[in-house]
C-alpha cells in the first residue's frame, strides 16, 4: 500500500514540471552580434527539449528563416533596420571614424551624439513599424494566441518584442545588456552617478569631482535620448494600443526576468535587484579542433605563437590607409597572425599573416599557441578571450566598445590603441608590450578567467533554469520591484523630506514667535516696575 502514495508524489511532480519539460518559447530577437547571443540561448533551450518559435523580419540577414533548433515566422517589413546593412555600418563606421579625429572639441562631441542619434532614431521607427504591422496581423495575432506560449523571450534593445509581449500577455525574459535609453541597469536597479560611470563616459567607478559632473553631463543626454529619439515611435504605439498610461518603459520594467549578458570579473561592481541574473560568458565554451588550414599555419607559427585579429562582421573594414598600416605593422613581427580582413588585399601584407573572410573565433582563441587577440572590444570576442585566458590589444570604434576596452585595462590584461592616430610604431610596440613575458597581462587574464570559470553554475544553465523557471511559475512577479510605478518624487523621497523640512520650518517660525512674545512680555513687566 505504501507504493501508491509514492507514486501519487510522482505523478503530482511530473504534472507540475511537465509543462516547464516540453515547454513554448516565443522568441523575438534582435538582428546583428545581438542575435548570436538569443541564437545560444535558443539552441540551450532546444536542447532541453522545448518548442522554439522566432519571430523574424522579412529583411533579416542573421535570423535564418529554417533551423533545426526553432520554427520561424517571418513578419513582411519593406524599409530593414540599419543596423542590419553592411554598406550602411560601413557608413556609419566611416563617420564615427571622422569624428574621432576632432577628439576633444565641442564641435566633435556634438556631431558624436548627432550621428548615434540618427542611427538609434532610424531604427526605432523602423521596429515600431514592424509591430504595428504585427498587431494589425489579426490572423498571426490569433495563431499566436492560441498557441498557448509559456514564455516571451527577448531582447529589449529595441524593444518591438516588450509591446509584442504585453499584447500576448506573456511571462517576458530578458536576454539583455542595453536598452534604447542606455545600460539597462539605470532602468531597474539603484545607479548612483557618483560611482557608476554612464555610457560613453570612459570612467571607472573612482571618479573625481570633474568626473562626477561629466558623468551627470553623459547620463543628461541619454535621458534626453530616451525623451526625444528613441521612445515617441514606440509611445504612439502604446497610446493606440495600450493607452496613455502604459509606456514601453514601463512594460520593460515590469519584465519577470532579467538575464543580464554581465560578469563582475570584467563589469563594475554596483547595484542589483532580485529578478537579474548574470550570465556573462554565456557564449563561452571549450575550444574544438581548427580546420586544416587553420591548424597548419597556426603550428608553422613555432614558439612565437599566433595573433588573432577581428573587429566584428560589420566593422571589418577599416579602409585601405588603416589596413596598410596594421599589414605593415604585422609584417614586422615574429608571430603568425590570422587576420578576418574585409576589403581591399594590403600592398604591405607579410608572409606571417593569413587573411580570411571567417574565422573560427572561439576555436582559435582556445588554442594553445593563441598569444593576442586584437578586438574592436566588442562583448562576444572579450568574454571569449576571458574564457580562454588570452590577453587583449583593443581598437574601439562605435558604441560600448571604448568603456569595455577601460574596463579590461584597469584589469591589467588590455592596451588600447586609438584607430585614428594609428601607426605602425604605435601598433607594433603595443603588442611587443603584451607579447612580453616579463609584463604581467598574461597573468592577470589568467587570473580573470580563472575567476570567470570559478561559479557553482554555468552561465548558459543559468539563462536556461531561469527561463525555465519563468514558465514553471507563470512569471516571477515576487522578484519584480514596484519602485518603478512611483512617481520620481515619491522614489527620491522629496514629498517625504518637503514635509520635514516644512515641518521644521514651522517649528523654527514657532520658536521665533514665542522668543519675540516672551521678550515684548519681559519689556513690558520691566517698564510697568519702572513707572
Amino acid at each position: 500500500m505504501a507504493l501508491y502514495p509514492a507514486l501519487a508524489f510522482l505523478l503530482l511532480f511530473s504534472a507540475t514540471f511537465s509543462s516547464c519539460d516540453s515547454g513554448k518559447v516565443l522568441v523575438y530577437p534582435i538582428d546583428g552580434s545581438h542575435w548570436l547571443n538569443m541564437k545560444i540561448l535558443v539552441e540551450a533551450l532546444h536542447g532541453k527539449g522545448h518548442q522554439i518559435t522566432v519571430l523574424r523580419s522579412s529583411t533579416s540577414w542573421y535570423v535564418s528563416e529554417f533551423s533545426p533548433y526553432y520554427t520561424s515566422i517571418t513578419i513582411p517589413q519593406e524599409q530593414a533596420q540599419n543596423i542590419e546593412s553592411q554598406d550602411f555600418m560601413t557608413s556609419f563606421l566611416k563617420r564615427s571614424m571622422e569624428i574621432r579625429q576632432r577628439k576633444g572639441s565641442f564641435w566633435a562631441f556634438f556631431k558624436f551624439y548627432r550621428n548615434l542619434f540618427h542611427l538609434i532614431g532610424e531604427n526605432q521607427k523602423v521596429v515600431a513599424k514592424l509591430v504595428v504591422s504585427i498587431f494589425e496581423n489579426k490572423t498571426l495575432i490569433t495563431e499566436l494566441k492560441e498557441t498557448g506560449y509559456d514564455v516571451f523571450l527577448t531582447d529589449p534593445a529595441f524593444p518591438g518584442g516588450v509591446l509584442v509581449a504585453h499584447y500576448l500577455q506573456l511571462p517576458l525574459v530578458f536576454n539583455v545588456r542595453w536598452l534604447f535609453s542606455g545600460e539597462a541597469h539605470f532602468a531597474i536597479a539603484p545607479s548612483p552617478l557618483s560611482y557608476i560611470p554612464q555610457l560613453f563616459s570612459h570612467y571607472s567607478d573612482k571618479m573625481d569631482f570633474f568626473q562626477r559632473i561629466s558623468n551627470i553631463i553623459y547620463h543628461s543626454i541619454l535621458v534626453y535620448m530616451y525623451h526625444v529619439v528613441s521612445n515617441p515611435p514606440y509611445q504612439a504605439v502604446c497610446n493606440h494600443y495600450f493607452g496613455n498610461n502604459v509606456s514601453a518603459m514601463s512594460l520593460i520594467q515590469g519584465a519577470d526576468i532579467w538575464l543580464m549578458r554581465v560578469d563582475f570579473t570584467f563589469e563594475l561592481p554596483r547595484p542589483t535587484m532580485p529578478n537579474v541574473f548574470y550570465i556573462g560568458g554565456f557564449q563561452g565554451k571549450p575550444s574544438k579542433p581548427l580546420p586544416a588550414d587553420f591548424e597548419d599555419f597556426v603550428q608553422r607559427s613555432g614558439e612565437h605563437g599566433v595573433i588573432v585579429m577581428t573587429l566584428g562582421t560589420l566593422l571589418s573594414d577599416l579602409g585601405p590607409e588603416v589596413s596598410e598600416i596594421v599589414a605593415s605593422a604585422f609584417a614586422s613581427l615574429p608571430q603568425k597572425v590570422v587576420w578576418r580582413h574585409i576589403g581591399r588585399r594590403p600592398v604591405s601584407l607579410g608572409n606571417n599573416t593569413m587573411l580570411v573572410e571567417w574565422l573560427p573565433q572561439n576555436d582559435i582563441l582556445g588554442h594553445p599557441k593563441t598569444k593576442v587577440f586584437i578586438t574592436h572590444g566588442g562583448t562576444n570576442g572579450i568574454y571569449e578571450a576571458i574564457y580562454h585566458g588570452v590577453p587583449i590589444l583593443g581598437i574601439p570604434l562605435i558604441f560600448d566598445q571604448d568603456d569595455n576596452m577601460v574596463r579590461l585595462k584597469a584589469r591589467g590584461v588590455a592596451e588600447i590603441v586609438e584607430v585614428t592616430m594609428l601607426d605602425v610604431k604605435t601598433l607594433t610596440s603595443a603588442l611587443q608590450n603584451i607579447l612580453d613575458p616579463e609584463k604581467p597581462y598574461k597573468r592577470n587574464m589568467l587570473k580573470l578567467s580563472q575567476l570567470h570559470h570559478d561559479k557553482p553554475m554555468k552561465p548558459i544553465d543559468t539563462a536556461v533554469f531561469w527561463t525555465e523557471y519563468a514558465m514553471r511559475h507563470k512569471g516571477a512577479a515576487h522578484l519584480r520591484t514596484d519602485s518603478y510605478q512611483l512617481p520620481w518624487y515619491a522614489y527620491y523621497c522629496i514629498d517625504v523630506m518637503a514635509v520635514f523640512v516644512g515641518f521644521g520650518l514651522v517649528i523654527i517660525a514657532l520658536v521665533c514667535f514665542l522668543c519675540r512674545y516672551s521678550i515684548r512680555c519681559l519689556l513690558r513687566t520691566k517698564k510697568s516696575k519702572c513707572e
